[in-house]
């Protein structure tokens, strides 16, 4: 990724806690051992892609030079196909789940993030632990929007849910691009519970960002709490509406009847 999304060390934990050594020998649960290593499941990513679709997978997730996806390389493989996979791969052992993860292969990353989501979703609360560190201590890795929102409220914001959420912050406070994003999604996970007001503050936060895809992270988060409660969103738009990012005040407001996007967007409210 280019180095202006990265001023502070890529992927530090951002609660500062560091955490126990994430490459040991995994002792999670008594699954059958994986049949292959990371390199082969890469080698097999790589075999299965259509060079076409790689093509087109390169251009719709903007990795030309300058680009927020700069460099990012695509076998060509279609998301169910990667969920099939991961569902193969399960039991690969977390050492090993932790290489695709950094692996420069878009699929690869995607199949880690997966066979994480299944981990934390069927853990105790020591694997909880070891996935949610692993994850933060790999943000650099996270590195496009769809790894972000696939991941990020399954498992930073299962895991802050019934605790302190000091975390999200400094991840909304990054410098890292999907750090950022990654603050804002994360939320997801409360606002399916009901719980709008991270949401609400993250959002102040990243009134004046200048990335595009933070303006549509925010947006979508405003108008899937809209859905569960409009009144709530329309309080936060009014106050802000005015000074918004465009993109963000149109993402928020996509459900609303035409009449009413009109006034928000001329700012008549």
């Amino acid at each position: 990724m280019p180095d202006r999304n990265k001023r502070r060390p890529a992927g530090r934990d951002p609660s500062g806690k560091g955490g126990r050594s994430l490459v040991r020998e995994d002792r999670e649960s008594s699954r059958k051992p994986c049949p292959a290593t990371a390199r082969e499941i890469v080698e097999r990513l790589r075999a299965l892609g259509d060079p076409e679709r790689a093509r087109v997978l390169r251009g719709f997730f903007k990795t030309g030079p300058d680009q927020y996806g700069q460099g990012d390389v695509f076998a060509g493989l279609r998301v169910p196909e990667i969920r099939k996979l991961a569902g193969e791969y399960g039991s690969l052992d977390f050492p090993g789940v932790i290489r695709l993860l950094r692996s420069p292969l878009h699929e690869a990353r995607l199949l880690a993030l997966l066979v994480l989501i299944r981990r934390y979703g069927e853990g105790d609360a020591s694997v909880r632990g070891r996935v949610y560190r692993a994850y933060l201590k790999h943000t650099r890795f996270v590195n496009n929007w769809d790894l972000v929102d696939l991941s990020a409220e399954h498992i930073v914001g299962a895991h802050l849910a019934d605790g302190g959420r000091e975390t999200l912050y400094a991840l909304a406070s990054s410098d890292l691009l999907w750090e950022r994003r990654i603050a804002v999604m994360a939320t997801f996970h409360f606002i399916r519970r009901g719980d709008f007001s991270d949401t609400f503050h993250i959002a102040g936060m990243l009134l004046g960002d200048p990335e595009d895809l933070i303006h549509k992270a925010v947006g979508w988060m405003l108008r899937e709490i809209g859905k569960r409660d409009r009144p709530a969103e329309e309080s936060f738009l009014r106050e802000h509406c005015r000074v918004m990012p465009r993109t963000m005040l149109r993402y928020a407001i996509e459900k609303f009847p035409e009449p009413l996007r009109k006034r928000y967007l001329k700012g008549d409210v």
